[in-house]
């Protein structure tokens, strides 16, 4: 890989809430570079105050607003998995995005390790289609503040009922 192959990740904030990132570059192609955006993004949610609460994240092929030269897409905060701006099952139905990740913050985390205090933690779903042979695909992060990552799980060919977080998802994707 030359560095022109390079992925590129920008989180922005709105009114001190995490509301996404910018993917420049190209898009991940594999599980392990969506997993490696996704431990990006939990070391994001780590930070204090930033992620106020479980949040689904969707990715977007369309560009943002005047946007930097390289600028592939976006992966946009879709909202909250619990209360009342929660989102709907089938929200994602008319348009299947080709990821979806869901971040808890610290919070909302129970950490692997119990030294692993103000941990966040994710899952991304890369969402297949079975029937025509390609299988659903996830990773599963957990990182502190600091930047250490303490568990990072990827798989093939998962049944998304499987996990509560893949579980999630995919209801979200269902008509």
């Amino acid at each position: 890989m030359t560095i022109g192959d390079s992925i590129g990740i920008t989180p922005f904030h709105a009114r001190g809430s995490l509301r996404g990132f910018i993917i420049s570059g190209r898009w991940p192609d594999t599980t392990k570079e969506w997993a490696q955006v996704l431990v990006l993004a939990v070391r994001v949610a780590s930070l204090p105050g930033l992620l106020p609460t479980t949040t689904v994240f969707g990715v977007r092929e369309e560009l943002p607003d005047d946007p930097r030269p390289g600028t592939v897409g976006m992966v946009l905060a879709e909202g909250p998995v619990l209360g009342e701006q929660a989102l709907q099952p089938g929200r994602f139905a008319a348009h299947i995005p080709p990821a979806l990740l869901m971040l808890h913050p610290p919070a909302e985390t129970r950490p692997s390790l119990p030294e692993c205090t103000g941990a966040a933690s994710g899952c991304v779903l890369l969402p297949g289609v079975p029937h025509l042979g390609l299988e659903h695909r996830a990773a599963w992060a957990e990182a502190e503040s600091d930047g250490t990552v303490t568990s990072l799980i990827s798989r093939i060919g998962l049944d998304p009922i499987s996990d509560p977080d893949t579980a999630v998802l995919a209801m979200l994707l269902a008509a």
